[in-house]
């Protein structure tokens, strides 16, 4: 098979669909590899190393998209990108077409069949191509929560892990799932009082055993989110329900109750954000502020620490990508009901309920057109 890396267009977003360790190993297979000039070059990897793992470099995305058979990107594609993609072309990458219905017609219309990493699951119910940037996202998310309370930057001046005689800052995650534990693990680690908020009693134990009670648990209703997120100096949004849109767990009046210079960071922004007040933002200009309270909403935070990102990302995507080409998209697909749960649109059919869903739109049974 002839797969196709393009350079990432989204803004600021430095990824990269294959490293060359992972180009070696499709070659490797007998694959035709063809990539985009500097595809990689913002975090190290120049087309050289492309080369020497057996690539060719394309001068542009337009050529790599007309040879390809299957196209391996790092975000949702571009409306240009989504206007060189074709009938029975394999597109691998996140989607997150739920909050997005220009992307959804643009993919509907290109006929491709497109395969979203967030949400391949697996045996035990997990989404395995999503968990390496949700860890990532987590971290950064208090990163970027204790630079938004900074001062210059619009918050109220407080540093998370207070000093000797001065309170922490309390951060509220909503949400104790992947990004969640991996933003408490931070938080944490800073000195920060914590508190998870989450509905399954399941997760809220596994939290409490993983961080030997040194997290406050708490289980999520009207009462308490409002109790929390009001008191709150840091909110991290941390929701997930695969496929669709994140839920708007905080309105814009409990926003107006919380502390001036307080912030929030919403990681749920690629499904269209938790917080009422949020939208999304880029790493060039990534806070805004509402009601006194600063919004950190880049919707790509894993890009700003691409070389981190890419190799974690490329170490779960790789045998995925071997199987499509090794087997072929329809064999591939009808061998791995999990594989298969990352459809969602093929030739011109929205296959996952949530997309249909959230867009009114028609689903049909990904096994009928495989």
């Amino acid at each position: 098979m002839i797969i196709g890396v393009p350079k990432e267009i989204k803004n600021n977003e430095y990824r990269v669909g294959l490293v060359p360790s992972s180009v070696a190993e499709l070659n490797a297979h007998g694959h035709k590899l063809v990539i985009e000039k500097n595809a990689g070059a913002e975090i190290g990897f120049a087309d050289q190393d492309y080369i020497d793992a057996g690539a060719e470099i394309c001068a542009d995305a337009r050529t790599v998209f007309e040879q390809a058979e299957m196209i391996i990107k790092v975000k949702e594609p571009q409306q240009q990108e989504c206007a060189m993609l074709r009938p029975e072309q394999i597109l691998f990458t996140y989607l997150h077409l739920a909050p997005d219905l220009n992307q959804t017609q643009a993919l509907i219309k290109s006929g491709a069949v497109c395969i979203a990493y967030e949400t391949v699951t697996d045996n035990n119910g997990q989404l395995p191509l999503l968990r390496p940037m949700s860890e990532v996202a987590g971290r950064m998310s208090i990163q970027a929560g204790a630079h938004a309370l900074q001062k210059s930057n619009g918050g109220s001046g407080l540093l998370l892990a207070g000093v000797p005689g001065v309170a922490p800052a309390n951060v509220v995650i909503l949400g104790g799932g992947i990004v969640g534990s991996n933003a408490a693990r931070m938080a944490l680690g800073l000195g920060a009082d914590v508190v998870i908020l989450d509905k399954n009693i399941n997760t809220l134990r596994r939290i409490d055993e993983q961080f030997c009670g040194r997290i406050n648990t708490v289980y999520s209703s009207g009462e308490s989110l409002k109790k929390y997120v009001v008191n709150a100096d840091l909110v991290i949004g941390a929701v997930l329900i695969p496929g669709a849109a994140a839920p708007k767990l905080v309105s814009r009046k409990l926003i107006k109750q919380m502390k001036k210079g307080s912030a929030v960071v919403d990681v749920a922004i690629d499904q269209g954000g938790c917080f009422a007040t949020s939208h999304a933002t880029t790493h060039q200009d990534p806070t805004y502020i509402v009601d006194g309270i600063v919004h950190y909403c880049v919707a790509n935070m894993p890009g700003d620490v691409a070389l981190t990102a890419a190799q974690a990302l490329n170490n779960v995507t790789l045998p995925y990508i071997l199987k499509l080409a090794d087997l072929g998209y329809r064999q591939a697909l009808k061998q791995d009901k999990h594989l298969l749960n990352g459809l969602n649109i093929c030739a011109g059919k929205v296959t996952i309920k949530e997309v249909a869903k959230a867009h009114g739109l028609n689903f049909s049974d990904p096994q009928q057109l495989i």
